[in-house]
C-alpha cells in the first residue's frame, strides 16, 4: 500500500549560485559520506556532472522528505538519507541513524527516481509498506 508520494524539481542553475557562493561545505552538509565521494569523483571529472549529482540527490531528499510527510524536520535530516545508485544505475534510499530506524519502526519501503537535463533535475519517490497486509 502506497503510504506518500513526493516530486521535486531543481534549478541547477541556482545550485550552481549556492555552490559558488558556500563551495564544498554546501555539499557536505546536503550529502552524505558515500555520496560525497562519488560528488567528488564526478566533479573532478567534469564540473557539470558533480553539479548535476549533487543537484539529482538535493532534489531527491526533499521528494523523500514529502513523501515520508515530515519535510525537512527529525527525524529527517540531509545526511541521514542518502540516495546511492546500485551497479545498474538503478538509484535507491539508504537511510543512516535516527531516520533509519523511525522508517524502519513503520515497516516502509522506498522507490526513487531521478533524472537531469541541462537546467533541471527532478526526482519521484514512492513510500510503500513494506510487506502485504494479510487477506
Amino acid at each position: 500500500m502506497i503510504v506518500g508520494i513526493g516530486t521535486d524539481i531543481c534549478d541547477l542553475r541556482r545550485m550552481r549560485a549556492t555552490f559558488e557562493r558556500r563551495g564544498e561545505r554546501f555539499a557536505e552538509r546536503v550529502l552524505g559520506e558515500h555520496e560525497l565521494a562519488v560528488f567528488r569523483a564526478r566533479r573532478a571529472r567534469a564540473e557539470a556532472r558533480g553539479l548535476a549529482y549533487l543537484a539529482t540527490r538535493f532534489s531527491a531528499k526533499e521528494a523523500f522528505s514529502k513523501a515520508i510527510g515530515l519535510g525537512m524536520h527529525a527525524p529527517m535530516s540531509w545526511r541521514g538519507c542518502e540516495i546511492l545508485n546500485e551497479a545498474g544505475g538503478k538509484p535507491y534510499v539508504r537511510l543512516n541513524g535516527a531516520l533509519a530506524d523511525w522508517f524502519a519502526a513503520r515497516g516502509w519501503r522506498a522507490q526513487v527516481s531521478v533524472s537531469d537535463e541541462t537546467e533541471y533535475a527532478v526526482s519521484f519517490v514512492v513510500v510503500e509498506t513494506a510487506h502485504e497486509a494479510p487477506r
